[in-house]
């Protein structure tokens, strides 16, 4: 079974270095083609917009088609997207390439994910999930820094894309011949994935979400530009910085999950959202210097990617009986998110410049925790309404 499961993450290891290898060479992306470093950021929007709206179409679209074909044909999709922005001096060309290839990433990843509970035993999906997951991670830790220093190393941003659709390449190969037949799940229609939404609960937690993740990515889209005071204008150091991020991204991954059964959802999801805005209301004066920018980046990546366990948590707990639906939605909000911060990433540029687009994400990260009550607050009221229900045996609602 883990073999099956390694060729998933890695698949999972390229959809992921796309989505955050933009941000490191965003500048020499607008030099290069010939508009503004907040214009630019339309290539992080419009690959994260198609992923995320997309994802539960393609779901839906494709639950019936055999596994492996289905992840072929998306990376063809995924590579000659890539390629396409690598290659074109245009940049509304380039913006298409970069859909493109957020088309090719929403046909594989909710494939991914359903391929994972395919492969494993009713009690260990748990556990083949985040074995899959974990690509994502790692994508933070390791491909989207090792993009920004090929792109700062080289002086062409070019072959950063290059460097992703050798990526997909790869992930193709290994599906092509490491991965078994996998029995394709009963198809879902797109209504019934999407009916969760008109659950408060349910779109109270999606709502936190996506506020938290907006302000977040805000400062993450125009990283070069925001920490330029810091690394003095070298890729080479801002890549290391990222590489600092992906693993403070990966230990709050990987910790957040035995931190909600232990202390409860609120708690970590309190914290870990009260935490990001404070660092983020700083990052004014922390990212001046290298040092405290080292420390503001090691809590931005245990916050913000410690925030996602719980936040899955809460959701199941509330709507328990579809949560295979509710992990894709989570999925979906996140990069809904991501989409929509370098828009306003670009907004605050123009209006206070990008070292101050910290306490701007802080604004939304905050709003995000006001929600994050209302939204548990509503969860508790919806228990003590239905005494009758069975109570699901988790820690959100429990303890306080």
């Amino acid at each position: 079974m883990y073999r099956p499961l390694l060729v998933l993450a890695a698949a999972m290891f390229a959809i992921g270095t796309d989505s955050f290898v933009i941000a490191g060479i965003l500048p020499d992306a607008a030099d290069s083609l010939g508009v503004s470093v907040g214009t630019a950021g339309w290539l992080l929007t419009a690959y994260a917009f198609t992923y995320a709206v997309l994802g539960p179409v393609m779901a839906a679209l494709t639950a019936r088609r055999s596994r492996r074909p289905l992840f072929l044909a998306g990376f063809a999709v995924f590579t000659a997207g890539n390629l396409l922005t690598a290659f074109v001096p245009d940049f509304g060309v380039a913006l298409a390439g970069r859909a493109l290839a957020g088309f090719g990433g929403a046909m594989v990843t909710p494939a991914a994910v359903a391929a994972a509970a395919a492969l494993a035993p009713p009690e260990r999906r748990g556990r083949a999930i985040a074995t899959v997951m974990t690509g994502l991670s790692a994508a933070t830790a390791l491909g989207s820094p090792l993009g920004t220093a090929i792109g700062s190393v080289t002086g062409n941003w070019r072959l950063t894309m290059v460097f992703v659709s050798a990526i997909g390449v790869l992930a193709a190969l290994a599906i092509a011949l490491l991965l078994p037949t996998i029995p394709t799940p009963p198809a879902v229609p797109l209504r019934t994935r999407l009916a969760p939404l008109g659950d408060r609960r349910i779109g109270l937690t999606l709502l936190t979400t996506l506020l938290v993740y907006t302000g977040l990515y805000t400062v993450y889209s125009f990283i070069s530009e925001s920490l330029d005071r810091a690394t003095g204008g070298s890729g080479t150091t801002l890549a290391v910085l990222l590489f600092v991020w992906g693993l403070a991204a990966t230990v709050g991954t990987l910790g957040s999950g035995g931190l909600t059964d232990r202390f409860g959802g609120r708690r970590v999801i309190n914290v870990s959202i009260a935490v990001a805005a404070v660092d983020f209301a700083l990052l004014p004066w922390t990212s001046a210097h290298l040092p405290s920018t080292v420390v503001a980046l090691l809590v931005w990546g245990v916050c913000g990617w410690g925030l996602l366990a719980p936040q899955t948590h809460r959701l199941i707990s509330a709507l328990p009986s579809a949560a295979p639906l509710l992990t894709g939605l989570a999925s979906a909000m996140v990069y809904v998110g991501v989409s929509a911060a370098p828009l306003v990433g670009q907004a605050g540029m123009a209006w206070a410049g990008p070292h101050w687009l910290g306490p701007i994400g802080a604004a939304f990260i905050a709003l995000g925790l006001v929600v994050a009550e209302t939204a548990h607050a509503t969860i508790r009221r919806g228990q003590r309404d239905a005494p009758t229900e069975p109570r699901p045996q988790t820690t959100e609602g429990v303890r306080h």
